[in-house]
């Protein structure tokens, strides 16, 4: 009965880590949904009213010629916006049939009943190569990660294109260039003032002191009136010293004009962007595999397996050895600065004692080592240490 209740899987925990998995498909269908809705409406009204415009001139009796050239205006935007939703259905589809894959994948992991069976080892591989592609492509590696989920068959459970995109963006204003992201924003601009986000605000603002920095004074001013002077209920004292750049040149030591001519805004710039962008898709800021990795070493760590005497490959000073992977010389250090889990079971030895040295271990255990060692009467052996005491100075543990 106890090994059926520490191998039975609870899907539901298992799920926490993969929450992603249905977002992102969701977020990308509702923004799909807004783009039809936004060609529509706009494409009907203006339908309508060259309609209502058309039949109003001919009952003034406009020219015949000049009614039909109207109404074959109207077919080829009609005939434009049929193109468009098709694309847009295209993709629609597309993102139903991920979305489909995903959640069978999911409902893989609620019919399998143990840890210990065959099917978990094989759904736990497609999890980890998931979690590996994640990792390529929030840093980067789009061609890799590419490979890897064509190699193993899961591209309709990553979303590559997504993380590619944003990544280019990225890479775009590292290379001091604003014009990509600034079209990101205009057509992602209704999501992002549910989340009040200040990205377009410092994008222009970028823009400006680019302008200012070349001596295009002119262009400064004018592009400072259409595009910042109308944040000044949000970003004043920013608008404030925006205006000061004016009358500072680029190798100013004059702060805070010094800070916003540096280059390293770009980098910040860079950031806010994929910060922005993991929000509005409801992404985890830290790529998943770091997740899993924090939550496996956590829920392994213990307080001996970083102590001075820890039985582990990587302690000079250890003379026994352990199988505990916290302890090995891979992970040691990875898990060093990790919370220790919450453990609501205890397994200390029977009849436990403390030795001088304060370390706790059972009394059988430290009998039986005596006798295998050969140790003289009355003393005992620290099984971590080596540290050799007199029976006698050992003490009785009692937990409460």
């Amino acid at each position: 009965m106890a090994e059926l209740t520490t191998t039975k899987l609870n899907a539901e925990t298992h799920l926490l880590l993969d929450q992603p998995l249905l977002r992102l498909p969701h977020e990308l269908a509702r923004k799909n949904f807004k783009t039809v809705q936004k060609h529509v409406e706009r494409e009907r009204d203006v339908i309508l009213s060259s309609l209502k415009s058309t039949a109003n001139a001919s009952l003034a009796g406009q020219d015949a010629m000049q009614a039909i050239s109207s109404l074959d205006n109207m077919i080829n935007r009609m005939q434009g916006l049929k193109r468009k939703m098709e694309s847009l259905q295209g993709e629609e589809k597309i993102l139903h049939q991920h979305s489909r894959k995903r959640i069978q994948h999911l409902q893989d992991l609620y019919e399998i009943p143990s840890l210990a069976d065959v099917k978990y080892d094989e759904w736990s591989r497609v999890r980890l190569n998931r979690l590996l592609v994640d990792y390529l492509l929030r840093n980067g590696y789009g061609e890799s990660a590419r490979a890897l989920a064509r190699e193993k068959g899961i591209e309709e459970l990553v979303d590559l294109e997504v993380f590619v995109q944003c990544h280019k963006i990225e890479e775009s204003l590292r290379r001091r260039s604003t014009q990509e992201c600034l079209a990101w924003c205009a057509e992602h601009r209704p999501m992002m003032r549910k989340t009040s986000n200040n990205l377009e605000f410092e994008l222009r603002l970028q823009h400006y002191i680019e302008l200012r920095r070349n001596g295009q004074l002119l262009e400064a001013r004018q592009h400072a009136q259409k595009y910042i002077a109308p944040h000044k209920d949000t970003h004043l004292d920013k608008i404030h010293r925006a205006a000061g750049l004016l009358a500072f040149p680029p190798d100013t030591q004059a702060e805070p004009y010094k800070t916003m001519y540096s280059q390293s805004r770009w980098n910040s710039l860079a950031s806010l962007f994929v910060r922005t962008h993991h929000e509005l898709f409801s992404l985890p800021a830290r790529p998943l595999l770091h997740i899993a990795l924090s939550a496996g070493l956590s829920a392994l760590k213990t307080p001996s397996c970083h102590s001075k005497y820890a039985s582990s490959s990587s302690n000079a000073s250890s003379s026994t050895t352990s199988v505990c992977p916290i302890c090995s010389t891979e992970l040691n250090e990875l898990a060093r600065n990790l919370p220790y889990a919450h453990h609501t079971k205890s397994n200390v030895e029977n009849d436990p004692v403390v030795l001088p040295n304060n370390r706790v271990y059972g009394r059988d255990r430290l009998l039986q080592m005596r006798d295998k060692l050969g140790l003289g009467p009355g003393q005992v052996k620290d099984p971590t240490t080596s540290e050799i005491f007199e029976e006698s100075k050992i003490r009785k543990v009692y937990i409460s």
